[in-house]
């Protein structure tokens, strides 16, 4: 016999496919020169009018592991 009574019996809308992750951010990355995956630092490389580009850079030795560009910005303006 069940006791309880669920209030809301409106199904959970989980989102699906690619609106799951919409921005994900890499902690450890294979380094081909520490020949091992390693942690990663994020650093800003370039502003471009489609997003920031960042580069992942190795711990160990700061070599370059990975990119991304980070279309989620806030617009930047110029000062002229």
């Amino acid at each position: 016999m069940n006791h309880f009574i669920r209030a809301d019996r409106r199904p959970v809308k989980r989102p699906v496919g690619s609106e799951k992750f919409r921005e994900l951010e890499a902690t450890e990355l294979y380094c081909a020169k520490c020949k091992r995956a390693v942690r990663v630092r994020k650093h800003l490389l370039l502003v471009l009018p489609e997003g920031d580009k960042y580069e992942y850079r190795c711990v160990f030795c700061n070599e370059a592991v990975g990119s991304k560009i980070d279309r989620n910005m806030n617009q930047h303006s110029l000062i002229v």
